[in-house]
């Protein structure tokens, strides 16, 4: 099965050069450019691909908002992985709570863009726990306040939000806590549910600005 790709990027020799590294791909598969954040959403309904390379700095409509834009104004829409030049960049942590899926840095190898690319479109997460903590103590997330006591999370979800902010994949969570990687996958679902996140990121995301986990630099 293809996975299909949209670019966004005002830069054409960054276009270019993902283009290339992702039609390399037998199961991969570019299948529109924009050039701005303006053009993503009316690019995705006609298109509607699986994964959208987002830069986040474009000069009209930027990545955050074209991000905004497509989770709120089509169903099923695609996945989001945003491409920066900085990881510590302000407008990543932006267009993570818009709900991108993840990040990837541009001076990334062609092997890292590929299989982040295939990550996020079988729903998963691109999560670098040290970059994101960063960002959240960047951006003034609360330390120490209380376990997200509104979302009503059971002791074991908790534990497992912990787990997964430190970038554990389900099998490794099940590994920690001996349980089975099914059970993960279960009590993953129900705290996204309680905490109304659409996925992983969202989650940690939300566990650092209600302050359940500490950010430090």
């Amino acid at each position: 099965m293809t996975i299909a790709v949209v670019i966004a990027d005002d830069d054409e020799l960054i276009r270019v050069g993902l283009r290339a590294i992702i039609d390399a791909e037998a199961d991969l598969e570019v299948v529109g450019e924009a050039a701005d954040g303006a053009e993503v959403v009316p690019l995705v309904a006609r298109r509607r691909p699986d994964v959208v390379l987002m830069d986040v700095r474009m000069p009209a409509v930027d990545g955050i908002q074209a991000t905004r834009h497509l989770l709120g104004r089509l169903p099923d829409p695609p996945r989001v992985l945003v491409v920066t030049t900085f990881e510590n960049d302000d407008y990543v942590y932006d267009a993570l709570r818009a709900g991108a899926s993840g990040f990837l840095l541009k001076r990334a190898r062609p092997a890292e863009v590929v299989e982040a690319i295939r990550v996020v479109a079988r729903g998963e997460s691109l999560l670098f726990p040290a970059a994101i903590r960063r960002l959240a103590a960047g951006h003034g997330a609360a330390g120490g306040g209380d376990q997200l006591e509104g979302a009503g999370l059971t002791d074991r979800e908790a534990a497992v939000l912990r787990l997964m902010a430190a970038g554990r994949s389900n099998a490794e969570i099940a590994a920690e806590l001996v349980v089975g990687v099914e059970t993960v996958k279960t009590h993953v679902g129900n705290l996204l549910t309680k905490l109304g996140a659409r996925d992983r990121t969202q989650a940690v995301i939300a566990a650092y600005e209600s302050g359940f986990i500490a950010p430090s630099r």
